[in-house]
């Protein structure tokens, strides 16, 4: 999936080839084989919006493999929610393997090899996002990949709520209020997801990963303001800013540069946001805490290889 303008997804496979096309186009190049001989018939349909997917797949018995060679093209990561509607599921990643009923709720990431394999007809709805979107590490959310969520879990029930009522209203709202219904689910998501990760059994740095989660949480809610530095940062937490360098290490970046990362990554989201479509470039870096017009330009087209205004218009 790319970064496009929002679009309605329905198409149809009569035959495994076609099929083969249409999952990957829908989601993330897969591999795709059938489970055993005779006819197939499948067919995809909801909603791209911009960088988000709400997409239905209805199709009979099927495999699809995300594998290393299709890993090590590149791309955007993103993580897959998974609800199953009807069938039988069976998701591996991450040396787990979990069985899924209707009603049950499997996550993914799309940056690490899996499998998918439906022996019988199903339906299953997914909501696609970049892992971005959501500021969890990769390692953290690992706990959660390719588990059953049912309808006994707490954490289930939320995601299963979320995901089944913006499938249900997506197709009655137009592009904008569809794209700001599908960010909110994710930002909910994220929540949900970093609550269950940070309250689960961990090991030894737990407490320094959960320091530092906070730290993350309070730049997120400072971003707008641009005299967020690393010294105010510590003195908000009660820790030195050494203590405060000392927990960023094992993130492989430094508290600028992170700052500065998620600036920009939500001044991209907000070029893209239709709502805002009538709001200057420059107010949009200005409120990622970017407030100089040209040094936002600047560091964006560094970061992403294009413009601001590039990426609005093509949007």
């Amino acid at each position: 999936m790319t970064v496009t303008a929002s679009h309605s997804l329905a198409h149809r496979a009569e035959d495994f080839a076609r099929w083969r096309e249409i999952v990957s186009a829908s989601f993330v190049p897969l591999e795709a084989d059938p489970v055993g001989p005779g006819p197939f018939a499948g067919q995809v349909s909801g909603r791209e919006l911009h960088d988000l997917a709400v997409i239905e797949v209805d199709a009979m018995a099927h495999r699809v493999r995300r594998t290393p060679a299709l890993i090590s093209d590149g791309g955007t990561g993103y993580y897959k929610v998974s609800l199953q509607l009807s069938g039988q599921g069976f998701i591996v990643q991450d040396g787990r393997e979990a069985v899924l009923a209707p009603g049950d709720v499997a996550i993914y990431d799309t940056e690490r090899p899996y499998t998918l394999s439906f022996h019988e007809e199903f339906s299953t709805l997914v909501l696609m996002f970049p892992k971005r979107l959501i500021g969890l590490d990769d390692v953290d959310l690992s706990v959660l990949t390719a588990q059953r969520l049912g309808a006994d879990d707490p954490v289930a029930g939320a995601l299963v709520s979320c995901i089944a009522r913006i499938g249900d209203v997506l197709p009655t709202v137009d592009e904008a209020i569809g794209y700001r219904l599908a960010r909110n689910a994710v930002d909910l998501l994220g929540t949900i997801l970093a609550t269950e990760v940070h309250s689960g059994p961990r090991l030894g740095d737990f407490e320094q990963k959960l320091q530092l989660q906070r730290i993350k949480d309070h730049i997120e809610q400072h971003l707008a303001d641009p005299t967020l530095a690393p010294g105010g940062i510590a003195a908000a937490h009660f820790i030195s800013a050494r203590t405060l360098h000392k927990l960023f290490e094992p993130t492989g970046t430094t508290v600028a540069a992170w700052i500065r990362r998620r600036r920009l990554e939500n001044a991209h989201r907000e070029l893209l946001d239709p709502l805002l479509s009538g709001m200057p470039v420059g107010i949009i870096g200005a409120r990622s805490g970017l407030p100089d017009a040209a040094h936002f330009s600047r560091v964006f087209r560094a970061e992403y290889g294009y413009a601001p205004s590039s990426l609005r218009t093509a949007a």
